[in-house]
């Protein structure tokens, strides 16, 4: 097949990874290989692979055929040389902070409204290790310019798309910042999905993604992927022979086929995302929707920039207004359609608490300072029909009445 580069993005979603030459067939998809061990005529073969000499396969905490090809499809997808699967998007996050030379005695930046775990990654295990963890507010680039110039981190960490404020990153003008002052800039682009941006393209060096949302797009996959250059990907190979944060053959075909509809999903799930929130907006009992494509989203415009009109992604939250924690619960406890699941990119609509789940390893006066309060619900669209989505927060918010 021609450059899959030259292709639209549907296209290579679709054949990305896929159709790996072997000796005398090709097989249409990527079959599983659940095998632990490989077999080959001349010993000097084996250990060629060891050193990394030659391409092959020895044991799967190195690198299996199907593991491989779910690589190669997230590489093509981000526009990145490489990239290196993990057993979890938490995996992937820290692998790449390893990566990108996060140690004792250095310092990351970190956009403060991260996913909760990640937050907690930096903010309990990193700083018990003596890395010093900076948390600012991406959105104000002063503020950024002025941590960056006090830590001199080794990297900058920031989400295209903030879990669960939904702020957005200004990626190339971050992505600057970063290398002027010395830091590696990584982006978690997992609530944006490579359907909607590409940070590889605004200066990042390393693109994490928790491939269990919307790669995998089903809700029956647990994965995560780092995409970077090749060097850094020979970090992350040699770093995870060692950690063993290893992605099965099972759970990388998975991933692998939910890369195939990815544009059908997102563009789906964009579309349901803008109409749940222009509803919320105007309802009574709601008093604030975050999403990017509102127009008074503060970075609305900087949005329709960097996703080139491929929409604004599936993910929003909003509050219900005076509620409290049991507030939320009977919302939850009401809805019908939509599910009340700790995960987000599915083909369902989903709904969680932030305060009890995704930030629930954060104190309370860190979610007041990151801005999550008790009656903040996070609502990632999924593929139904909006009408019958609406149709279910609205009668699950006349429940509270």
């Amino acid at each position: 097949m021609t450059d899959l580069r030259q292709k639209g993005f549907p296209t290579r979603a679709v054949h990305a990874g896929e159709r790996a030459q072997r000796p005398d067939y090709t097989p249409v998809a990527t079959p599983i290989y659940p095998t632990v061990g490989y077999l080959y005529d001349s010993i000097d073969d084996l250990d060629a692979i060891f050193a990394t000499t030659r391409q092959g396969y020895v044991y799967p905490r190195y690198g299996s055929p199907t593991v491989a090809a779910f690589e190669a499809a997230m590489a093509e997808l981000e526009g990145g040389e490489a990239a290196h699967a993990f057993a979890s998007g938490m995996g992937a996050v820290h692998a790449a902070l390893l990566a990108a030379r996060v140690r004792a005695g250095t310092g990351v930046v970190a956009a403060l409204d991260l996913y909760g775990a990640t937050y907690a990654l930096l903010n309990r295990l990193l700083a018990d290790w003596g890395v010093t963890v900076l948390f600012v507010d991406v959105t104000d680039l002063k503020a950024v310019e002025a941590a960056l110039s006090e830590a001199k981190p080794a990297a900058l960490l920031v989400e295209t798309i903030s879990n669960p404020l939904l702020k957005v990153a200004d990626l190339p003008a971050l992505g600057d910042l970063a290398h002027l002052h010395g830091a590696n800039f990584l982006v978690d682009n997992t609530f944006a999905s490579p359907y909607l941006c590409n940070p590889l393209a605004h200066n990042a060096d390393f693109v994490i993604h928790s491939a269990t949302k919307f790669i995998g797009g089903h809700g029956d996959v647990m994965a995560g992927v780092v995409i970077c250059s090749a060097e850094n990907r020979s970090r992350l190979y040699e770093l995870n022979k060692l950690v063993g944060g290893v992605l099965g053959p099972f759970d990388a075909w998975l991933a692998l086929r939910g890369t195939k509809t990815l544009s059908l999903r997102v563009r789906q799930q964009c579309a349901n995302a803008v109409r749940i929130a222009q509803w919320l907006s105007e309802h009574p009992q709601v008093s604030r929707v975050n999403y990017p494509g509102l127009p008074e989203h503060p970075q609305h415009d900087l949005s329709a920039r960097l996703f080139d009109g491929g929409g604004f992604g599936g993910v929003l939250s909003f509050e219900i207004a005076g509620a409290d924690q049991a507030t939320v619960f009977r919302f939850m406890e009401a809805l019908d359609l939509c599910l009340p699941a700790t995960t987000l990119g599915d083909i369902y609509t989903l709904v969680l608490h932030p305060a009890t789940s995704s930030h629930r390893s954060l104190s309370v006066e860190e979610r007041e300072r990151v801005g999550i309060g008790d009656g903040l619900v996070r609502l990632s669209a999924g593929i139904e029909e909006a009408a019958d989505i609406i149709a279910d927060l609205d009668q699950a918010l006349a429940a509270l009445l």
